[in-house]
């Protein structure tokens, strides 16, 4: 179960796009998110963490998206219980094969 969030969406939202904003220009870039988190009361690397993925998710910065790594979280999930699965019938198999090799009364 995650943690609860610490802060509602509308101020990511907003505190992520105010960032973006801001770093888009020379003369406000240097500093941008440690001087935009103090401004909104969020911790500076909580806020470069949401700039990240927004970027990312943007396509302005290389790696995977939010969706993709939602769609390979839930991939590996299903991979698990299905060897998980595939372990349980292997025994199962087994345990009656077992059961035809023994000499009947």
């Amino acid at each position: 179960m995650p943690a609860p969030k610490k802060y509602n969406d509308e101020l990511r939202e907003r505190a992520t796009r105010l960032a973006v904003e801001a770093r888009r220009d020379p003369a406000s870039a240097v500093g941008a998110i440690r001087r935009i988190a103090g401004q909104l009361g969020v911790h500076p690397e909580a806020l470069r963490t949401w700039v990240k993925k927004a970027e990312t998710d943007g396509g302005d910065r290389p790696g995977t998206t939010s969706s993709d790594a939602e769609r390979l979280a839930a991939l590996e999930r299903e991979v698990r219980e299905l060897r998980r699965a595939n372990q349980i019938l292997k025994s199962a198999a087994s345990f009656f094969a077992a059961e035809l090799d023994r000499p009947s009364r």
